[in-house]
């Protein structure tokens, strides 16, 4: 739910900083299916099927990786899909090297009230964890739909997030938007 409320807050922000929200309807977004695949996937298995095969739901969750990931690269011509590509490579390599789970420190999980008992979770405490930093460890206190813990992979999703909906909005905020307004 944090996602939501984050890309609502980063949407306000475009006519905030004089950019013009039409503007999105001339993307040229290609393979939007794979995201909004991706998208039920990671529902399916963190929220309405979290029992069942722990294998299943890894392979799973992989799979939604891999739809976003084709995603990215058939977007790769718009400004700022790199940095977002980068911040879901390095979530890919913290989950990829901790059995399919992306690594949460306890503390980030006691702080932002999630409870990860009771079947598959995308992000969970795991014991010895490899490239821990890369995992969730940063909380986001609250109860739910605020609480929620994040990585640094998730901050430049974010911020890649930003980039490519200020430049295609041509706000204050986007780099070369006057080169874009005199073309």
């Amino acid at each position: 739910m944090l996602l939501v409320i984050a890309a609502a807050l980063l949407i306000a922000t475009v006519p905030l900083a004089g950019g013009d929200l039409k503007r999105l309807g001339e993307l040229d977004i290609r393979a939007s299916w794979t995201v909004l695949l991706s998208c039920v996937i990671q529902v399916g298995i963190t929220s309405a099927i979290r029992g069942g095969s722990h294998e299943v739901h890894v392979v799973l969750h992989f799979v939604s990786y891999a739809l976003v990931a084709w995603f990215l690269f058939a977007n790769r011509h718009m400004f700022g899909i790199p940095l977002l590509a980068f911040g879901a490579l390095l979530n890919v390599l913290a989950i990829a090297t901790n059995d399919g789970t992306m690594p949460a420190s306890s503390f980030a999980l006691r702080v932002s009230g999630i409870d990860t008992s009771g079947g598959f979770d995308n992000s969970g405490h795991v014991e010895h964890a490899h490239v821990a930093f890369l995992g969730d460890v940063i909380p986001v206190p609250g109860p739910w739909p605020i609480g929620n813990v994040l990585s640094i992979g998730d901050l430049l999703i974010y911020a890649g997030g930003f980039i490519v909906l200020h430049y295609a909005c041509q706000s204050r905020l986007a780099w070369g938007r006057r080169r874009l307004a005199n073309a």
